[in-house]
């Protein structure tokens, strides 16, 4: 292997993409490349991705790096800190075989991630699943009796311009699969006209289909400023004390938003309020409502997410995957029944029309003509 190219740094993958080019190097320090941060590196385009960290770390099975295998992209695995430290955004750099060179000279190596390594550390994965799972649990289990606010109703939901009072909600969150999701429902947004909720890039995620949204939930961090402009109201994610890192952000926009303290996830305080305000019916996309999901996102447990959708179960649909449960295809079969049936009607009316009756009358005086009949 030799590849030389640009290279584009940043030790969140997240923020890295938003100006890597295609053909450059992509430098990262993601332990666990998750599928969602594949996707994101696949549609840059990079020529290679060099990570500082582990790609597969063990820990539970990360689909990234398959992915991305798949496309064509290879990884240049657990080059070390060190290697990071030493690439700067912008350096040309030169990589043969395993080997990174900077101005001719020698840097670091690291270890290429083939398709048959890549299955070997997954399979490895399944070891550690089960210690990953119980301490999982248990961390589940006491973050949970610190937020029981969630369920016991006592945390304070500010006030909103948007009213929810008997409407259906989706709330969107750019998680694996969203794209097709967010198609294989776009009948229902069209016909229901729902309160669309983006968090964070959620929203840039309803802006790729053509809908503004009508509220971002977040702390701000993977929100485009085209959505934030635009959409009509926005909810900063605080921490419990009241911190909001995010409003800094809001602010220098010129645009106005609520503040809202809360422990969990964003995605949990977004279902939360819609079901608070009255909200008649929760859809949610993309969200992350498994230990893998929580896992890729860097979380010990899923207390806030479990006692939320405890609490919001009776009103809560969730349309994670529903692409796969069905996809919407055209067969043949269907065509043809198709053509007959606007078929009959039309030779009906034509049948019984006068023009077409005196010409069928000529055709046949003509048949008999031609064969003495």
């Amino acid at each position: 292997m030799l590849i030389k190219s640009i290279a584009r740094k940043d030790r969140k993958t997240k923020n890295l993409v938003k100006r890597l080019l295609p053909g450059e190097i992509a430098v990262i320090n993601h332990r666990d490349i998750d599928e969602v941060a594949a996707h994101s590196l696949v549609q840059c385009k990079p020529k290679l991705i060099i990570n500082a960290d582990q790609s597969i770390s063990g820990r539970y099975p990360n689909l990234g790096p398959g992915i991305l295998q798949a496309a064509g992209i290879p990884i240049l695995d657990h080059v070390g800190q060190e290697i990071f430290d030493f690439i700067n955004e912008g350096d040309i750099l030169e990589i043969i075989d395993n080997e990174i060179y900077h101005d001719g000279h020698f840097i670091g190596t690291g270890e290429i991630l083939t398709e048959e390594l890549i299955q070997l550390k997954l399979a490895e994965t399944e070891k550690n699943f089960e210690k990953e799972l119980e301490k999982f649990i248990e961390n589940t289990l006491e973050y949970a009796k610190k937020e029981k606010d969630f369920i016991l109703g006592n945390l304070k939901v500010p006030e909103f311009k948007t009213s929810f009072q008997g409407r259906h909600v989706l709330v969107v969150v750019r998680g694996q699969n969203y794209k097709e999701d967010l198609h294989a429902i776009k009948s229902y947004i069209d016909e229901f006209n729902p309160i669309l909720i983006g968090v964070d890039g959620g929203g840039d995620a309803l802006l790729e289909f053509g809908y503004v949204p009508d509220m971002i939930v977040g702390d701000m961090d993977s929100v485009s400023d085209k959505c934030l402009l635009i959409c009509k109201e926005i909810v900063v994610h605080a921490y419990p004390d009241g911190r909001a890192p995010g409003l800094k952000r809001v602010e220098a926009l010129n645009k106005k938003a609520v503040v809202f303290p809360a422990p969990g996830t964003s995605e949990d305080i977004a279902m939360l309020l819609a079901f608070d305000k009255g909200a008649d019916l929760i859809v949610a996309l993309g969200t992350h409502s498994n230990m893998v999901d929580f896992l890729e996102k860097g979380r010990k447990g899923m207390a806030s997410t479990f006692l939320v959708r405890l609490k919001v179960g009776s009103k809560l649909i969730d349309a994670k995957g529903v692409s796969k449960l069905y996809k919407e295809s055209v067969k043949i079969k269907h065509l043809i029944g198709l053509l007959i049936g606007a078929m009959i009607p039309t030779l009906i009316v034509a049948i019984m029309s006068p023009p077409v009756q005196q010409l069928l009358k000529l055709l046949q005086i003509k048949l008999k003509f031609i064969f003495g009949m």
